[in-house]
């Protein structure tokens, strides 16, 4: 409260002359407890000592906030307690995101989860085909799952189709009851086990950590994100492993001419659909020959303008 000229004025009038008429007197300084009446001079203002008047202003005041803040005290006391309850309780819940860094690790964990699904696992494997190693590893634990009667399906990019020791895996897990499908489109590489928990990369550099999720709402929104590229999959079969669909091969042209409009180079097309940069450059070679072409970038520009990619495969 910022006093005014006139209530100063008048104050200095009250000290000099002893007292006010109470008419003469301002409704703050009355306020501000710096003029008090007599009970036996009622017509009459006095003049109170400002260290006065403020201890009677400002008491109620105080006294206010010390029981704001025992009322403060009190309930943080009590939210310490209940806090102290919730995370005892979450700490028994699984981690929503685990990150698993180094090969042993991410390998372990990814056995121990595969070995205790019940129902369903589902694998996106993009980058071609894997090492003989690695499918020797798979054979024996994917024949156990579906032995168990765990629906096991799996997402591969095309060109596994010419990888002879892929397909051979594939070709035996086919048989115990696996589905295979492939896409020839770059997607990420993901596990999911009985729609609980979900393993992904955490870098391009898939091998250094991996990410375990168990949030329900992430695991779902990979699962359908899954079932949507299930949807646009070529089955592999037996027929299909002997015999390569043609729409495999334009299904594969169409998504390399897609990367070469793009802007992508060979290298960076053949890391993503999991191919030899030789055979890139075969397609490349051939798309150049097809339109005409003199150069890269003019490769890019007439299979963006030519309408290549808007008619039907094949």
């Amino acid at each position: 409260m910022e006093p005014c000229e006139t209530a100063l004025r008048l104050y200095r009038t009250a000290l000099v002359e002893g007292s006010l008429p109470a008419e003469a007197g301002r409704p703050c300084l009355v306020a501000l407890r710096l003029m008090s009446v007599r009970p036996t001079e009622p017509e009459v203002l006095h003049p109170v000592p400002p260290t006065a008047a403020a201890v009677s202003v400002l008491r109620p005041l105080r006294e206010e906030k010390d029981r704001l803040h025992r009322a403060e005290r009190s309930l943080q006391a009590a939210f310490a307690q209940f806090g102290a309850v919730y995370n005892e309780a979450r700490s028994r819940e699984e981690p929503a995101f685990t990150l698993l860094v180094g090969g042993t690790a991410i390998s372990d964990t990814l056995e121990a989860a595969v070995d205790a699904c019940q129902e369903e696992l589902l694998t996106a494997q993009p980058g071609g085909g894997r090492p003989v190693e690695h499918l020797v590893d798979a054979l024996d634990r994917d024949v156990r799952l579906l032995a168990r009667g765990v629906r096991q399906r799996t997402i591969y990019q095309h060109t596994v189709r010419v990888h002879q020791p892929t397909l051979a895996y594939i070709e035996q897990v086919v048989s115990a009851g696996a589905e295979v499908r492939t896409l020839a489109e770059v997607f990420e590489r993901v596990i999911i086990c009985d729609r609980k928990a979900a393993f992904i990369p955490v870098s391009d550099d898939r091998g250094n950590a991996a990410l375990e999720i168990r949030h329900p709402a992430v695991v779902r929104f990979l699962t359908r994100s899954f079932e949507r590229d299930w949807a646009r999959c070529i089955p592999v079969d037996d027929q299909s492993i002997t015999n390569r669909p043609p729409s495999i091969m334009s299904d594969t042209q169409r998504t390399i001419l897609r990367a070469i409009a793009a802007g992508e180079t060979d290298e960076s097309i053949a890391r993503k659909l999991g191919m030899s940069r030789r055979s890139v450059a075969v397609h490349v070679r051939r798309a150049s020959e097809q339109l005409g072409s003199r150069s890269r970038g003019q490769l890019g520009y007439l299979i963006a303008t030519s309408g290549v990619l808007e008619g039907p495969p094949g």
